[in-house]
């Protein structure tokens, strides 16, 4: 099943729209293979405002948020997770503006653990558990922990209005990078069918425009990783033996270069999450096998 995925997003890095009653958009200038156009910063309520990704270091992504919040005060910043295009601008729009910061918690894999883009400086005032609310004037945001894509991943539904902010666990333009340690294939497969679960109107992704008819999204999302999942284990029965890089050419086909490296990562999650199903099992060295 193909995913619906939205490629057009025609609103310039640094102006402002309204995606949804109470909720503005501001798109960084950080585009790439990971984060298509940029991050997308989001601003909640009206007066006085959180901002839900303050997005990379960036002056003129900070430049942007405050001109669009001009004559408001922001109260929150909130991280959604703890990557690099994500959280790292909260320092300065908190020197900027006196706001409190809220996560989850701090990056949950230690830097001498392996993985990639996280970011170790984001440690949140307020730590938000699953379940729990963040709120201000007008506005009320519960806390949904989804880790898959990064540990400590939060998705925030907007009471009121039907918004879910899915951040990275589910954006509108490409699947997620699953990368181990910090990111794991079982929490995304059970994160994603709680978010299934919920009858939310539209998603706000982290990059990439609003998804607004989330029910068939997902479905295919879901069929989707299903699919990735048994072309991984098809592969690695063919192999006999193989490393997650030695499968990125069977499972997904002719790739731009700079998405082998976490073309395998994800992979390999995928490799994990088979072996804990009692599916496949570790060979020598990099090696994997299935039973």
């Amino acid at each position: 099943m193909s995913i619906p995925f939205l490629k057009h997003d025609p609103l310039p890095h640094g102006a402002v729209e309204e995606t949804a009653p109470e909720v503005r958009r501001v798109v960084c200038n950080n585009p790439s293979a990971f984060t298509f156009r940029g991050t997308n910063s989001y601003i909640i309520g009206r007066g006085r405002v959180a901002i839900l990704d303050p997005g990379p270091e960036d002056p003129a992504q900070l430049a942007a948020i405050l001109a669009a919040t001009a004559g408001e005060t922001i109260t929150h910043v909130i991280a959604s997770h703890t990557h690099r295009d994500h959280s790292p601008g909260a320092a300065a729009l908190v020197a900027a503006t006196g706001a409190s910061t809220w996560g989850f918690g701090p990056h949950m894999t230690p830097p001498d653990a392996g993985g990639e883009g996280g970011d170790h400086g984001f440690r949140p005032q307020h730590q938000v558990a699953d379940g729990e609310a963040i709120e201000g004037d007008g506005w009320r945001l519960t806390a949904l922990h989804t880790p898959g894509h990064c540990a400590n991943h939060l998705c925030l539904a907007m009471e009121g209005n039907g918004v879910l902010f899915s951040a990275d666990h589910v954006m509108s333009w490409s699947t997620s990078v699953v990368s181990p340690p910090d990111g794991d294939m079982a929490d995304y497969m059970r994160s994603l069918e709680r978010v299934m679960a919920r009858d939310d109107r539209m998603l706000l992704p982290g990059h990439g425009p609003a998804i607004t008819d989330p029910k068939p999204f997902l479905k295919a999302l879901h069929a989707h990783r299903m699919e990735r999942e048994e072309k991984v284990l098809a592969a690695l029965r063919q192999a006999g033996t193989a490393t997650a890089e030695e499968l990125v050419g069977p499972v997904y086909g002719p790739l731009d270069p700079r998405l082998v490296t976490p073309a395998g990562r994800s992979l390999l999650s995928h490799l994990i999450k088979l072996e804990g199903e009692g599916l496949a099992a570790r060979a020598e060295g990099e090696g994997w096998s299935a039973r």
